[in-house]
């Protein structure tokens, strides 16, 4: 099996089976929206952030499967980071969808499925919108 066919499979495996899906009517979680009025994906991420900690990380929302597992990934991922390594991952998470090289120290595992994304650019706003809801989230601590 080559490696575009297994990041494939990773990407369907989140969108059908994703992980930390639905959100908790909680006030001490950050809410953040956005929509990509593109192709109609729309999310929410909520994350919870104790000590510069990131403790909880849910998702909700409907689209395409590369919105729907960035977001099931990204809310694994991102679970036990403290706010600079968040801020961290979402520039390195930018420049791999953009084809550029990242820092393994950083990106590793399933997010490096988003990979070859850059190959179509009008779905790197699929892969980001999760990132970029979870950025405006974290600009509210």
């Amino acid at each position: 099996m080559d490696l575009d066919s297994l990041f494939k499979q990773v990407i369907l495996e989140h969108y059908k089976n994703p992980l930390n899906k639905g959100l908790i009517n909680d006030n001490s979680y950050i809410s953040s929206s956005f929509k990509n009025p593109s192709c109609g994906d729309q999310l929410t991420l909520q994350i919870k952030v104790q000590d510069d900690t990131i403790i909880d990380c849910r998702h909700d929302g409907s689209g395409c499967s590369i919105c729907c597992a960035s977001a099931s990934i990204l809310s694994d991922v991102i679970k036990n980071k403290n706010v600079t390594q968040a801020k961290k991952m979402i520039d390195e998470f930018s420049r791999l969808v953009l084809g550029e090289k990242v820092d393994p120290n950083i990106l590793n595992g399933e997010v490096l499925a988003f990979s070859s994304i850059s190959t179509f650019p009008a779905r790197i706003k699929c892969a980001t919108l999760s990132w970029k809801s979870l950025e405006k989230g974290l600009g509210e601590i």
